[in-house]
């Protein structure tokens, strides 16, 4: 039996009560035991795991070290060391490295060496499986917290129904998108139901394509874009940023600057689940225009919150002509929509078929649609126009709330830069404050702690009061999500009382995997 016992209620309750979570978590453990014993439900009780329990969240704390310690092989197809990672960029750089990032980042040995230690932290984040990054997240002011998607319901907190926006933060985040063509082919090697398997096929969402640069008119400004049909770039009509992309501002004319800034505002108001199921046709024009790098053709700019910053490059080359929303959009604004095959009807809706023969291309006309594809591809590659790349709509996991009841990171800030509390003096326990909300300047609750600083020298937390940044430094004041504690229970029930690992081998050896899991299908994509 395990209970997720930190959370949103708990420090709801807390907040509008005084009483610590910590005591109307053990009241509720205490009452669901009852009453599972009075209706006669038998449970093993020697293996039973509380998240709040330092002596269970000590390990939530080793796995993130381990996470934040490694980086992704695509090669290897597995986690390796960070410190493989730093010993090949001392030899060679990034030269050959075919390894997961947040971006494409290129130095030699000798430019890495004269890095600082600093720049060189902040080179590793870019790598590394547990890492801190700007994220668009799902922001409520009343909670002063992040929210995850299933938290937030019609554009409020599912808890107390206050607003949700959504809101640039710098955030810890788990770089789960490494994994996707792994979980993918690990699909073909189990005894699910089939349309279980596809329901993850769907959310880890493989598509292949090309990315290919635009240029913006009268600007040095470039952003990439991603489709997986190159082969209809002639039937490009306009372009579409969404409103989190920084290019946005970078692209936007005075004269339509009231307009778009309006429009941001209001996206910010509506989480990304609902902007992908709400059909409802909106956007603004930037004022600037791009140019189609195969025929120069000047493209208008627009933005519209049909088009998620985190899949893809948070731009794309509409094509209405053979795309529904694209279509809905040209149709809703009188955009132009050009027919790119032979016989084609798009009077009435776009024609999404991916069959028939070219027209209006260029040198892909005559072509069937399969050919077309592999040929644009080609000409994008060998014209330096961009590159074939694979794409997966499956996103890095956000791993941090601004809240008090929760797993605290084992984390210290030295010159700005993450670094790691060492394993042998884990379990970092919460420590308490006087409130369980934000600090007056907009700190999460542990910014009110007055004992929460990590003494580098005697490997101890201090008082707040005592950090001089040489080797006394802040501790991080965000704590962990809720997943991140139940995350591991299926392990933990084998070996419930292990102080020295996580769970021993021997006991996953016997145990095995689990025979039957009952629970929801929505369980099996996050």
């Amino acid at each position: 039996m395990g209970f997720d016992a930190y959370g949103l209620p708990a420090e709801q309750y807390a907040i509008q009560t005084g009483q610590h979570p910590a005591i109307t978590t053990a009241e509720n453990i205490k009452r669901y035991r009852e009453q599972l014993d009075k209706i006669g439900f038998s449970f093993d009780w020697s293996r039973e795991i509380e998240t709040c329990d330092p002596g269970y969240y000590h390990w939530t704390q080793w796995a993130f070290i381990q996470m934040f310690n490694s980086y992704y092989c695509y090669d290897e197809q597995q986690a390796r060391p960070i410190d493989e990672l730093i010993s090949v960029f001392e030899m060679q750089g990034t030269e050959g490295m075919n390894i997961a990032c947040s971006e494409e980042l290129s130095f030699t040995a000798e430019e890495w060496k004269a890095k600082s230690e600093k720049e060189q932290q902040e080179v590793l984040l870019n790598y590394r499986i547990a890492y801190r990054s700007e994220t668009t997240v799902n922001w409520c002011q009343a909670l002063g917290t992040v929210l995850a998607n299933d938290e937030v319901i019609n554009g409020l907190s599912e808890r107390g129904g206050y607003p949700v926006e959504q809101r640039l933060m710098r955030q810890w985040s788990l770089r789960v998108s490494a994994y996707a063509q792994r979980l993918l082919d690990g699909l073909d090697t189990i005894d699910w139901s089939e349309s279980l398997k596809e329901t993850q096929r769907n959310w880890i969402g493989r598509s292949e394509g090309a990315e290919m640069q635009f240029s913006v008119k009268d600007s040095d400004v470039k952003f990439d874009i991603f489709t997986t049909r190159a082969d209809t770039i002639f039937g490009v009509t306009f372009m579409v940023l969404a409103p989190e992309s920084e290019y946005v501002s970078q692209v936007t004319t005075t004269e339509q600057k009231a307009e778009v800034d309006a429009y941001i505002d209001a996206t910010k108001r509506r989480t990304e689940r609902d902007r992908i199921t709400n059909k409802k046709i909106s956007g603004v024009f930037t004022g600037s225009y791009a140019i189609n790098p195969l025929n120069g053709k000047e493209i208008p700019i627009w933005v519209a919150d049909y088009v998620l910053a985190g899949y893809g490059t948070g731009a794309i080359m509409a094509v209405p002509g053979h795309d529904s929303r694209d279509y809905a959009f040209a149709k809703h604004f009188g955009l132009p929509i050009i027919p790119l095959i032979e016989g084609c009807d798009i009077s009435e809706e776009s024609f999404d078929a991916k069959e028939g023969i070219m027209m209006n291309s260029g040198f892909l006309n005559g072509l069937t649609v399969k050919e077309a594809i592999e040929k644009a591809r080609e000409y994008v590659r060998d014209n330096n126009l961009g590159r074939i790349k694979i794409n997966y709509r499956l996103r890095d996991a956000i791993f941090s709330r601004q809240r008090y009841w929760g797993e605290p990171f084992p984390v210290y800030y030295k010159d700005e830069m993450p670094y790691m509390i060492p394993l042998n003096k884990l379990p970092l326990e919460l420590p308490d404050v006087d409130k369980f909300l934000p600090t007056e300047t907009g700190e999460p609750p542990l910014g009110r702690a007055t004992k929460w600083a990590w003494d580098t020298v005697n490997e101890t937390v201090v008082e707040t009061s005592r950090i001089d940044n040489k080797t006394i430094f802040q501790i991080e004041l965000n704590t962990m999500p809720g997943f991140a504690g139940s995350s591991a229970y299926y392990l933990r029930y084998m070996d419930p009382k292990n102080d020295k690992e996580l769970v021993a081998k021997d006991k996953v050896d016997y145990w095995g995997n689990v025979d039957l899991y009952i629970g929801g299908t929505e369980h099996a994509t996050g």
